[in-house]
């Protein structure tokens, strides 16, 4: 049976069942874990980039940053579960529902980058704890961090709960290890309640503060949550979803607290060992890990940094490599193999991240693992609005659209960030013009307006759910004509009807409306067309494993239908399902097509050439799409 293309991680979805006997722990147990491995993006390798830079460089004064941070990524990782667990969707899916193919393409390129971005952080950081445990070169651990992607595609075919298993154990090595230098470094406790009072020192404060925000609220895993939750078989009843979104809210609540204590570790730790002791241009890891030993005095302090490195490294590589394949089926409705997909989001990163070692020397790690964060950041506007949109919507989310106070710190989370960001770039900007000499013109002719076409999508993104849902309440006062009756129009009495079938989730609903329309009285013809590379070759001559389970399929489908009293057969067409279609239908005369639609986008039917309307417009005879 194939998989229904739109189940979001079709290979664990609803994998893991919640309708336990026993208590409140009990029943928590089974929602644990998506959570977690949304944790990890929090600390990552390029949250310790940002952390040692801030703490180093601004003592204790930013970590108001982290805490603020950590609020906002509550809130918007509580409202990427309620996305997937309400409307069973993933953020990408959600996202392409709610614009023009043309803006999600647009989305998902910048959803590439943000992975891209992410992943470049993972790599460099497990490939740096490699060179500080082992001596490896960068480039070599950059190479070894690809084989990630086969410890991945084992540990989803144990279960996701083997997955969620192996991530927590890396985190509990990420936070034992800091606990332990935590203790070490002996930190200032009254400085360190007052870097809970919001300054911005300088405006390179600025930078390391939005590079913070971009660590800790990373757009990726927004995608990343609203899938996982679906993981769970969960009750569709109003009970059964509250009783899920509340335990998912407590999943997140822990999790993120623990990615909290691991972030704001690093900036103490920094601001207690570097700042304190003079080194205030600490933002190299390198760097932080040799000082680490002669500041604190103690031989294994380094050790412990160098492993949380790569199990920090381990398995934020893991997770980003989900959400790519996320990003890619949502948006793009692209199905390829599973290893091929994670190798393509693998390489995403890699081939970067060798390209800027090998031209800008080892000693760029830092500034690189820094603008990664900043990218992440900046992208966060494009993939914040859409998630407010959609769970604001009462007529997608019913009695589950957020009220008042959670749109009202949604959008001012989104604004804080996108305000950030503007300042962020228009500084970036007049620096560049300053310094750019006899290239002012490719600032001027190339980056502004890149620049303004982003903002300008990002306007359209903001405003067109708004705009949209006004038009449909105008449309929806116009007076249309005065009603006038109409003549007796006779029943139409189907006497054949032909269902296409795919074997994929829209099959039963294709059935049910058939078989409503004729009844027992009418005849049915099952069809499918095999679309395999053989198939649009050989036609009816192929005799290959897949057309084979196909006519099996098909016949069983007949057979069971026939027991239950209707007259029924099966065939089989060749090659794309447009053109079996209507073929079939010229040499099969029939009263009516019944056809399934899943909401298939232009992309897809660039891809893969198969339109419900390409079908419709082909043949002669009323079409029924069901969805």
């Amino acid at each position: 049976m194939k998989k229904h293309p739109e189940l979001s991680l079709s290979e664990v979805h609803n994998s893991v069942e919640t309708d336990v006997k026993g208590g409140f722990w009990r029943k928590l147990f089974a929602f644990l874990g998506p959570a977690y491995l949304v944790s990890v993006g929090y600390m990552d390798p390029g949250n310790w980039a940002t952390d040692l830079a801030g703490g180093s460089r601004f003592g204790y004064s930013l970590l108001w940053v982290l805490l603020m941070s950590n609020l906002i990524a509550l809130l918007l990782q509580s409202l990427s579960a309620r996305l997937g667990v309400v409307a069973r969707r993933d953020l990408a899916q959600a996202s392409r529902e709610l614009y023009h193919p043309v803006a999600n393409i647009f989305n998902y390129i910048l959803a590439e980058i943000a992975i891209a971005a992410c992943d470049l952080a993972e790599v460099l950081g497990m490939a740096i704890g490699l060179q500080l445990l082992f001596g490896l070169p960068l480039i070599w651990g950059v190479g070894i961090s690809v084989l990630d992607t086969f410890l991945l595609l084992f540990l989803m075919n144990l279960g996701i709960r083997k997955l969620e298993a192996f991530i927590l154990s890396l985190v509990l090595i990420i936070g034992g290890t800091f606990l332990v230098q935590m203790i070490l470094a002996k930190p200032d406790m009254v400085a360190i309640a007052g870097g809970f009072i919001p300054s911005i020192p300088t405006d390179e404060a600025l930078f390391i503060a939005i590079g913070i925000i971009g660590a800790t609220v990373m757009p990726h895993n927004l995608y990343l949550h609203s899938a996982l939750v679906q993981t769970r078989k969960i009750d569709p009843s109003p009970t059964g979803l509250r009783r899920a979104i509340r335990f998912n809210v407590i999943d997140s609540a822990i999790a993120l607290n623990l990615a909290l204590f691991v972030n704001a570790a690093i900036l103490i730790l920094a601001a207690a060992v570097f700042h304190r002791n003079g080194y205030q241009g600490v933002s190299e890891i390198q760097d932080a890990h040799r000082l680490l030993e002669p500041l604190l005095g103690k031989s294994y302090a380094p050790v412990l940094f160098a492993v949380a490195l790569i199990a920090a490294g381990q398995s934020s590589t893991v997770t980003g490599t989900l959400a790519g394949q996320i990003v890619m089926e949502g948006y793009l409705h692209l199905r390829i193999a599973p290893w091929v997909r994670r190798i393509i989001t693998r390489l995403l990163a890699v081939v970067p991240a060798i390209l800027a070692i090998s031209y800008l020397g080892e000693r760029a790690t830092g500034d690189m693992l820094v603008l990664s964060q900043v990218i992440l950041s900046m992208q966060l506007g494009f993939a914040v609005i859409p998630l407010l949109h959609y769970v604001s919507d009462r007529t997608r989310m019913g009695e589950f659209a957020i009220g008042f106070w959670a749109k009202f710190g949604g959008w001012l989370s989104a604004s804080i960030i996108v305000a950030l960001n503007i300042r962020l770039v228009t500084q970036q900007v007049g620096t560049w013009l300053d310094s750019a000499g006899d290239q002012v013109w490719l600032i001027q002719f190339v980056v502004i307006p890149l620049l303004l076409a982003a903002a300008g999508m990002l306007a359209y993104i903001t405003l067109k759910p708004i705009l949209l849902q006004a038009a449909e309440r105008k449309a929806a006062r116009l007076p249309h004509g005065v009603f006038e009756g109409l003549a007796e129009v006779p029943t139409p009495n189907y006497q054949r009807i032909t269902i296409a079938l795919d074997f994929s989730d829209a099959d039963a609903k294709a059935l049910q409306h058939a078989l409503h329309l004729g009844g027992k009285q009418a005849q049915y013809v099952l069809f499918h067309a095999v679309e395999s590379a053989g198939a649009w070759v050989m036609g009816a001559e192929i005799q290959d494993q897949e057309t084979g389970l196909d006519r099996q399929n098909m016949e069983q489908y007949a057979e069971h239908l026939r027991e239950m009293g209707y007259t029924c057969e099966s065939a089989i067409g060749y090659g794309r399902a447009k053109q079996a279609i209507p073929k079939f239908i010229a040499q099969h005369p029939t009263d009516i097509l019944v056809m399934g639609a899943h909401g298939h986008r232009t992309f897809k039917d660039l891809i893969f050439g198969e339109t419900v309307d390409a079908v419709r417009h082909a043949v002669e005879i009323p079409v029924l799409i069901v969805r």
